[in-house]
């Protein structure tokens, strides 16, 4: 099973994904952690390019073509085997990300976005996206203290010094891109404190299993 996480900046995706998996941890299922950019090793060379607030003049086009590339290693790499292994994979964003960021907030072209993404993907998709949404302003000011609190704000913080109006951009294309697959999203209040927010995640991977004739082991 194929789940990945997504949201604005500060919408406590990781931290969702990390209650999310101690908690199937618990109940037995072998899983694997990962992350786009960055989930391989050529991720984690090219994720300073992407999110370091000191990158200047970085083309989208380029921008997008380095995303790409992190993806199709990271797939080769990291999320096929696992899956193939029989592994449940978390993934902290994916090609949704591309539409959202690339295509709404930056406006290339989204088709053509999705045609690169099963490029570079090889077709593979989530069974499942848990899309963690919050109005922009609160995902602004949490992912500013979170980089503050872990000194980051330089060498994460690219998309945060972005423009209000391209952050609404980004979100309500996520909405977008979530009403047009309602099957495999769930959309998750990411206002909530951690712990309901987990709650939500479990539940909604629970309504998942439930509908494709399986269920969560206890």
């Amino acid at each position: 099973m194929f789940i990945t996480f997504e949201g604005i900046e500060g919408s406590g995706k990781s931290t969702a994904l990390t209650l999310l998996s101690q908690e199937l941890s618990r109940r037995g299922y072998d899983l694997v952690l990962t992350r786009e950019p960055g989930g391989c090793g050529l991720g984690r060379a090219i994720r300073p390019i992407l999110l370091d607030a000191r990158t200047r003049g970085l083309h989208s086009r380029a921008e997008l073509y380095l995303f790409l590339a992190d993806r199709a290693q990271h797939v080769g790499e990291i999320v096929r085997p696992a899956l193939e292994a029989g592994q449940i994979v978390l993934c902290d964003r994916y090609t949704d990300s591309t539409l959202a960021y690339q295509g709404y907030g930056r406006g290339l072209d989204p088709e053509k976005l999705r045609h690169i993404n099963r490029m570079a993907t090889g077709g593979l998709q989530p069974d499942l996206t848990l899309l963690l949404d919050l109005p922009v302003s609160l995902g602004l000011e949490r992912a500013g203290l979170r980089n503050q609190r872990e000194g980051t704000v330089l060498s994460e913080g690219r998309f945060d010094a972005e423009s209000l109006d391209f952050h609404e951009r980004v979100r309500q294309g996520y909405l977008q891109l979530a009403a047009e697959e309602p099957k495999r999203f769930a959309i998750i209040d990411a206002t909530q404190p951690p712990e309901d927010v987990e709650l939500q995640c479990l539940s909604a991977v629970e309504d998942f299993l439930a509908r494709n004739g399986c269920i969560l082991e206890p």
